[in-house]
């Protein structure tokens, strides 16, 4: 038995030291362009010079993440298939959707913490509140007149704006478009007057002067403009909403490999290329341990699970 046990140990061993012998697939479960394919283009570009073999990005978006998530959940478990994962689809999808094909704690194992892109909120420019405060106190004035966007049903950019509403008693209306395209449109025109989202699609006609930024929705303020306070310093205090990235693979990928892999990805975000990228879009990189991130992802949920019950979000 002794002699059984260490025999598989050694070729787990070697199995794990002579990882990676070919290519891996990172799959990102969205549309290119947007932060999760800016972080995972990032970090693998990093990893693959530690790595010795090439991280290659397939983007394949649908379903909100779930098509990714399905592919990546059913692929052999020997660390060459890896997926970003989103605050989405590992903690806000499993409470949303009756069945999305996948059990986010069944079918992945936690990699690593890669990134947080702060989530900011926005109105038009034409809506007369300078900051949070005076956009609340606007939106209790006129219970349910004013509208908000977003991405979609269950989206990251729903549920912060969901979770704004709880903390806050106001009454605003919610808009669900197809992407965050069809959201920006109808709100640069002031069809809406309000959204939630990740720096990248906003910033550029924040710049433009046609949306102004009245909260951000992260911890602490933002080094790109830090005369805007946080959602928790304008009265609603341990409030927070960041729009993260992680890496994730599909379980029972050995446990060696897991370690691997996320050694590197930790030292990839700590790059200076990557670190510089990141800074662009007011992106922290973070990087952990499996364990750090599995601990993550549990009190995400716990949050989040919260926030769609009590708002009784439903899938389309």
């Amino acid at each position: 038995m002794k002699f059984a046990f260490a025999f598989l140990l050694g070729i787990f061993l070697v199995t794990a030291e002579a990882f990676p012998t070919k290519p891996i697939r990172l799959v990102v479960p969205f549309a290119p362009g947007g932060s999760s394919s800016i972080v995972a283009r990032s970090v693998a570009a990093e990893m693959s010079k530690t790595l010795g073999q090439e991280i290659y990005i397939e983007n394949k978006g649908g379903g909100g993440g779930n098509l990714a998530m399905n592919d990546v959940a059913h692929a052999d478990a020997d660390g060459y298939t890896l997926i970003i994962g989103h605050v989405g689809s590992l903690a806000m999808t499993p409470f949303i959707s009756a069945n999305p094909g996948y059990d986010v704690n069944r079918d992945f194992a936690a990699v690593s913490l890669l990134a947080k892109v702060p989530n900011i909120f926005v109105v038009h420019a034409g809506v007369p509140a300078k900051n949070l405060r005076e956009f609340i106190a606007l939106a209790k004035a006129k219970p349910g007149q004013l509208y908000y966007g977003s991405a979609g049903n269950g989206s990251a950019g729903h549920l912060a704006m969901e979770y704004l509403k709880l903390l806050s008693g106001a009454d605003i209306q919610h808009v669900p478009y197809k992407g965050t395209g069809p959201n920006l449109i109808d709100l640069i025109a002031g069809r809406t007057h309000a959204t939630s989202a990740g720096t990248p699609p906003l910033m550029p006609h924040v710049k433009s002067g046609k949306l102004r930024v009245i909260a951000v929705g992260t911890a602490k303020r933002l080094h790109s403009m830090p005369e805007v306070q946080t959602v928790a310093e304008q009265g609603y205090p341990g409030f927070e909403a960041s729009q993260w990235y992680g890496l994730n693979a599909p379980a029972k990928t050995p446990p060696a490999v897991i370690k691997r892999l996320a050694d590197e990805a930790a030292k990839a975000v700590k790059a200076p290329s990557v670190i510089q990228r990141f800074s662009a879009d007011d992106a922290e990189g973070v990087g952990s341990t499996p364990q750090e991130y599995a601990d993550y992802i549990a009190r995400e949920q716990a949050r989040w699970r919260e926030v769609i019950q009590k708002a009784n979000v439903k899938a389309d």
